[in-house]
């Protein structure tokens, strides 16, 4: 058996479902793997999951795509690359809770945001304002990564982002009613997150492993996507204590169409991504000339 250590880019949720029915139905055991998943809360972001890859910590890391991009223009760079996405589009949105007068995005002028401090995200929020024909004068602040969703909530912030699968579901099961916006509603082309990030020079020089890694990975989303109830069984002893009050079948329901099928689970479309990259540099963000063939590494390919 080699081992195998996927650093996972938030406590288990739905996002997760693949990998531990992977692990409990022996999908990675019969490929010849022992893979441990490692959460953040257990240091609690001390080191981010992507940074655990860099440094050897792990083979590889769930994280935005953005993070790959931001690996290869920091000062010291870093050959990492995405191995596959988890949805084939992004369910992910900025959310306010209804309550508030936060109608539409050019609202939030003004407004507080909770941030996670990644790549990108402070300027795309902002753009997004502005595409709804606001200033984007947000006011960041960077509350404690896992205490996020928390802030929204208890109103100590008037916006996030969130996953509509999860957090979205947490919401319902409290009561709470919130207010939405998608990135492609507003003009945005945001590509994928999470995905599957790895040093390409350990993906080259373990391509097999990698490769039955990413198989049973796989079987494990589709299974989930076949067998919700079976599925819910295999993350429920892994979910934290405070989300112990959502509705994982209901969660699960919800993210099943987006997984995609035999055919195209995990696949990084060119166009969607380097759509994204462009949109990057229009507005900006972005000055590299980077492309899908250096962010990416396609397995299909010979």
């Amino acid at each position: 058996m080699q081992t195998f250590k996927v650093a996972l880019d938030w406590t288990a949720n739905t996002n997760h479902t693949g990998f531990y029915v992977a692990k409990a139905k022996g999908f990675y055991a019969k490929a010849g793997l022992e893979v441990s998943l490692i959460t953040p809360d257990e240091d609690n972001y001390a080191v981010t999951p992507a940074k655990k890859v860099e440094l050897g910590l792990a083979d590889v890391a769930l994280c935005p795509f953005e993070s790959i991009i931001s690996y290869h223009t920091k000062s010291n760079p870093f050959n990492a690359v995405a191995i596959a996405a988890i949805f084939r589009e992004d369910i992910s949105a900025i959310t306010v809770l209804e309550s508030s007068t936060i109608q539409s995005p050019k609202d939030l002028d003004g407004k507080s945001y909770a941030s996670y401090k990644a790549r990108y995200e402070d300027h795309i929020v902002a753009q997004m304002i502005k595409n709804d024909g606001g200033k984007g004068n947000l006011q960041i602040t960077y509350p404690n990564k896992l205490g996020i969703w928390e802030t929204l909530l208890s109103g100590k912030q008037d916006a996030t982002w969130i996953f509509t699968n999860w957090e979205g579901i947490h919401a319902e099961a409290k009561g709470v009613k919130l207010r939405s916006f998608k990135m492609a509603d507003y003009d945005i082309p945001y590509s994928y997150s999470p995905v599957l990030m790895a040093n390409k020079n350990q993906v080259e020089g373990n391509h097999k492993q990698y490769k039955a890694f990413l198989e049973a990975t796989k079987k494990g989303f589709l299974y989930a996507q076949e067998h919700p109830e079976a599925a819910v069984s295999c993350i429920e002893p892994h979910i934290a204590i405070g989300d112990h009050g959502i509705d994982l079948l209901k969660s699960q329901e919800y993210t099943n169409p987006f997984y995609g099928d035999v055919n195209n689970w995990g696949v990084l479309e060119k166009d969607n991504v380097n759509e994204f990259l462009g949109w990057l540099r229009k507005n900006g963000l972005e000055n590299s000339q980077l492309g899908y063939q250096k962010l990416v590494f396609d397995f299909t390919q010979p």
